[in-house]
């Protein structure tokens, strides 16, 4: 199978997206990129948790959100898109209350204008915890040659 990915991406090169923001705060970790989708993990924790100590169905959507996004700016050339987020929804399946949780990001439809991503996600025995589907809209960058796109650092 070839690669949907518009470089060749490692987990290295998405690993900067963690620096000064939630996905640094919440611990999200960028752990495997396939031929076709973007797999990372978030703790069940403090940081992650609602009053009842399971895991926040809020947190499972920004999780599911991060893998989503990236996934769908990696699959863009950054020089002359960018992907930002339209629409987000998720069922939550059932409770976790600690350990990681592993989400899958894949996408269902890429594009010119669109895409739309399926992510589950996972609790360490592989049941499915929430799954969600995220619908991104394509945009095209500044046409004065200004892109403040962070993934065109990527590009080697």
């Amino acid at each position: 199978m070839s690669s949907i990915w518009f470089h060749s991406y490692t987990i290295a090169d998405i690993q900067q997206f963690r620096n000064h923001n939630m996905i640094h705060h919440i611990d999200i970790q960028f752990t495997e990129l396939g031929n076709d989708y973007l797999k990372g993990t978030m703790p069940v924790d403090e940081r992650t948790t609602q009053t009842m100590g399971i895991l926040h169905g809020g947190a499972s959507v920004v999780l599911a959100e991060t893998l989503g996004s990236i996934g769908a700016n990696l699959v863009v050339d950054p020089a002359q898109y960018a992907c930002v987020g339209l629409d987000i929804n998720a069922n939550h399946i059932r409770s976790v209350k600690s350990g990681r949780v592993t989400g899958t990001a894949k996408p269902i439809h890429i594009g010119g204008s669109t895409q739309v991503w399926g992510i589950e996600i996972r609790d360490k025995a592989n049941r499915l915890i929430c799954t969600s589907r995220l619908t991104m809209a394509v945009l095209k960058t500044n046409k004065e040659g200004h892109n403040n796109n962070p993934f065109l650092g990527l590009v080697h």
